[in-house]
């Protein structure tokens, strides 16, 4: 028997530890933006949150074994993770979920509540606890979900992972489909800041213009996104003009990379 369902109301550097209000890090398990040779890429997203209350798992890519393989290269042991964040409905997000859970299924797992019902319950037999979500929810201390957001005609759901420090908010998306600016403003009622410090991960910018790409880097530096991290869906001339503004502060985040106080794993 599967347990109860609840349902409730993402380098080449590693950042300096005084960069961060705590001693967070994030390494990219699965992107198809290479930087590890040793690693495989492949389309999808997932990224390891650790240093906070529970450590944390956004997304788990595309496929299981990819993402298994990947996380003994980098070292990182699954029986570690106490937290999987699943942002939206797209197997390249969810496609490695299964998979992990036979690694270690003592782990609560937060999907958005629009996911079909006979996914929640796969992931329930797999023996974790699963939390449906559909409004804003407190992960842990310090650390929250957005709830759903609408993308696509309204039709795709997301929720975004939303860390509070004293540099400012950290913003981890997955695909970001109801517009990166519109899920940074969202963090920001959320927690009643206005400082962003990080925003990192997929944001959906491949199939827009380059003057629609540039009137978004506008509205996020209006905003006050202090350094940024888009990969994955993002797009190559996309991420090349966050680049070119944010400068030193942009961050290369290809498979395999991580942004943060942790010593950088050594691959075999």
């Amino acid at each position: 028997m599967y347990k109860r369902i609840l349902v409730i109301v993402l380098f080449s550097v590693l950042v300096p530890v005084a960069a961060f209000a705590q001693d967070i890090s994030f390494t990219i398990l699965y992107n198809n933006v290479p930087h590890n040779e040793e690693l495989t890429t492949a389309w999808g997203f997932s990224c390891l949150i650790e240093g906070l209350e529970k450590t944390i798992l956004f997304d788990t890519g595309g496929d299981g074994e990819i993402l298994l393989s990947n996380m003994e290269k980098l070292k990182v042991d699954p029986q570690k993770i106490d937290v999987v964040v699943i942002s939206h409905i797209h197997w390249d997000h969810r496609g490695g979920l299964l998979s992990l859970l036979d690694k270690n299924h003592e782990v609560t797992v937060y999907l958005p509540a629009s996911l079909p019902q006979d996914f929640k319950e796969k992931v329930g037999r797999k023996g974790a606890k699963v939390v449906s979500v559909h409004n804003p929810v407190k992960i842990c201390k310090s650390v929250y979900t957005t709830g759903e957001l609408s993308g696509f005609a309204g039709w795709i759901k997301e929720q975004t992972l939303v860390i509070d420090t004293k540099k400012g908010l950290m913003v981890v998306t997955g695909c970001a489909h109801p517009g990166v600016v519109n899920i940074v403003r969202r963090a920001q009622r959320l927690l009643k800041k206005e400082k962003v410090y990080l925003v990192l991960g997929g944001f959906h910018l491949l199939a827009y213009s380059e003057p629609q790409v540039k009137r978004i880097i506008k509205d996020l530096k209006a905003i006050g996104v202090e350094k940024v991290g888009p990969s994955h869906c993002t797009g190559g001339k996309p991420i090349e003009l966050f680049r070119e503004t944010w400068k030193e502060n942009f961050f290369d985040l290809g498979c395999g990379a991580r942004l943060g106080n942790a010593e950088s794993p050594k691959v075999k």
